[in-house]
């Protein structure tokens, strides 16, 4: 079980520092009431969770230390529910009504499609 947190952890690290670089990144990018990093690493996890489970699926070859590693670590540190949930609460207390709409919509759609995209590729 240690070995499993350990992964995970290590896992986490490294997600949680492309997180941050990522919002770095954006926030130079893209000036405005976007929360554009929060949506871009959840746009991009939802992929790479995609693919992770897809290739679980058709090669059967995901160890569960490899799960921890990107799975539970790496996405979970890269992609931010609660970053989502406070920019929308944000969003509402601004009541800036269509870039909510547009942001909830397109990340709940994106992160679908995105989903499935990542076990479309893994299929092959």
């Amino acid at each position: 079980m240690l070995k499993m947190m350990l992964l995970a952890g290590v896992g986490g690290f490294v997600g949680t520092c492309l997180r941050y670089l990522t919002g770095k990144l954006c926030h130079l990018l893209v000036v405005g009431s976007f929360p554009l990093a929060t949506f871009v690493v959840n746009i991009i996890g939802s992929f790479i969770i995609g693919l992770l489970f897809g290739v679980a699926e058709r090669t059967h070859t995901v160890t569960p230390a490899v799960s921890a590693l990107l799975i539970t670590g790496f996405c979970g540190g890269f992609t931010t529910f609660s970053s989502f949930a406070n920019d929308i609460f944000l969003l509402l207390q601004n009541r800036n009504w269509v870039t909510l709409i547009f942001y909830a919509g397109l990340t709940l759609i994106l992160g679908v499609v995105l989903v499935w995209a990542g076990r479309a590729v893994a299929r092959g």
